[in-house]
């Protein structure tokens, strides 16, 4: 099998493709924008668990990068069997204060890319009667949250999207998997150590690896939706129906956990 992980340079990435190749001995196409790290991630894993990998260092936020990156594989005849939709951005920022450039390249990251690339991939997928899709959504798809408006936007939009996808993809043989977790314990946040420390003690915080095991058992079973930990699930009715009130204070002093 071949695994089409994006965002594989660092952070869940890295560890999505650590755990296919290590766990499932699943050969990897590895997507970034991070050319010299994505290089030595494939070679370290190809020589760690004797892999098949390709280092591909791509922008995925131009318009048309999902499209290049299809042609590629039908260029190089690669057939994808996985495709995880791991790669994103995150910044903390009321929307008038954020740039046009960091404000489109979210959008097109985590709503054009991501359709376009179930679009394409999907469809192969499909005409050959299986395959699996893993998307990365997040928790705060269900948050009305100032300073991340993009952010939960485009989530949510992975999320319903996904789960819309399942429904038309699980009778031709293809599974769809969305995850929602929480926070999870990457630099994406920009948290600093300290705080990163507390909110795993606190379990607040998942580390990395321990999310990965459990997207890939649910990706693998076919599963609609996957997010981990008993908190969050008790969590998200609360995130649903957050008072005006509470979210105004935690919006005062939330800026100062980060770096």
């Amino acid at each position: 099998m071949l695994a089409l992980v994006t965002g594989a340079s660092s952070g869940i990435g890295l560890q999505y493709a650590t755990a296919l190749a290590r766990d499932y001995h699943t050969d990897l196409l590895l997507v970034s924008n991070q050319e010299k790290e994505q290089i030595t991630v494939a070679k370290d894993l190809a020589d760690k668990y004797g892999v098949k990998t390709i280092a591909l260092c791509r922008d995925l936020s131009k318009q048309d990068a999902a499209e290049e990156l299809h042609q590629y594989c039908i260029d190089n005849k690669l057939e994808v069997d996985i495709l995880i939709n791991n790669a994103g951005v995150f910044f903390f920022n009321p929307l008038v204060e954020t740039s046009m450039k960091r404000f489109e390249l979210m959008l097109m990251l985590h709503v054009v890319t991501v359709a376009k690339l179930c679009r394409l991939f999907g469809e192969d997928m499909c005409k050959r009667g299986n395959g699996y899709i893993l998307n990365m959504s997040s928790m705060s798809a269900w948050m009305a949250y100032p300073g991340i408006q993009t952010y939960n936007s485009t989530k949510a939009f992975i999320y319903n999207f996904s789960k819309s996808l399942w429904y038309e993809f699980r009778p031709k043989g293809v599974g769809i998997t969305v995850m929602t977790p929480g926070a999870v314990d990457t630099e994406l946040f920009g948290l600093s150590p300290y705080w990163r420390k507390v909110a795993v003690r606190l379990t607040v915080s998942i580390p990395p690896e321990k999310l990965v095991v459990i997207a890939l058992k649910r990706m693998f079973k076919k599963k609609k939706w996957g997010m981990p930990g008993v908190i969050n699930h008790l969590s998200t009715p609360i995130l649903k129906h957050t008072p005006d009130w509470l979210v105004k204070l935690t919006y005062r002093w939330v800026g100062q956990f980060q770096k």
